[in-house]
């Protein structure tokens, strides 16, 4: 059984497990000859993460057979954070169970850690049809989640033809940002459906501010009550969506 993925720099292994680490403590990664994927739900079943990273998008892979490993993500994001920017990165599984990590640059650094136990149940994504679409930078977005979230806990995305709302509401006050069409930042809008959705900012702000450093854009789909999904758009990474319950009392 062969599993090897390098990278060229460490970068999207850190977007990655940060954004895997803001949901849950394990994660068990599937490779197979087309990629590496991940699925997972928070313990409350508010959020969802569904990240499939292809094989094209490595400077080497090689898996021959499809391969689950299970990992702690905090001790697998301590080791990824070994390495620099410039950094190349390898990893492997080996026949003794563990995760090899290999760090090159000016010098090499290797790191073994012990697999745990996968888990084999597959989480189902949630099928849905949204009427309105907002496409921001990733800084644009992480500054707007930033900017409501000092008055309010949650936050609301209202959709009209040519504008997207963002609105919030706490003890201390209230806030309220409108970003027209051909605002700096805004990349698109599509509304087939005026639509309003409230989300809680907690898990919006941690994976926004995971994935954001990474740079890319963000697509955030949704309809009026509905789940709020996020399609992080970052380079060198296929896909990562982020699915978040609304707000019940909304």
């Amino acid at each position: 059984m062969v599993f090897l993925a390098k990278t060229k720099s460490p970068d999207e292994w850190k977007a990655v497990t940060s954004a895997i680490s803001t949901l849950v403590d394990e994660a068990t990664f599937e490779a197979t000859k087309e990629g590496v994927s991940f699925r997972g739900m928070d313990p409350s079943h508010v959020a969802l993460i569904d990240i499939h990273w292809p094989n094209s998008a490595f400077q080497t892979y090689d898996c021959d057979a499809t391969i689950k490993f299970g990992v702690r993500v905090d001790e697998f994001s301590k080791l990824v954070r070994r390495a620099d920017k410039k950094d190349a990165m390898e990893v492997t599984v080996g026949n003794d169970s563990m995760l090899h990590i290999k760090i090159s640059n000016s010098y090499r650094k290797e790191y073994k850690m012990r697999l745990i136990e996968g888990s084999s149940s597959s989480t189902p994504l949630p099928k849905l049809n949204f009427n309105s679409k907002v496409v921001l930078t990733a800084s644009a977005f992480d500054k707007i989640l930033s900017d409501v979230q000092v008055v309010s806990e949650y936050i609301s995305i209202e959709s009209k033809h040519k504008q997207v709302q963002f609105l919030g509401k706490g003890d201390s006050g209230e806030a309220d940002i409108i970003i027209e069409s051909g605002s700096e930042g805004l990349e698109e809008l599509d509304v087939q459906e005026e639509s309003k959705g409230t989300y809680s900012l907690d898990y919006l702000s941690k994976i926004t501010k995971a994935v954001s450093t990474a740079g890319g854009s963000v697509a955030a789909e949704y309809s009026t009550k509905m789940p709020l999904r996020l399609e992080f758009r970052v380079a060198n990474i296929g896909r990562i969506h982020f699915y978040l319950a609304p707000r019940v009392q909304d």
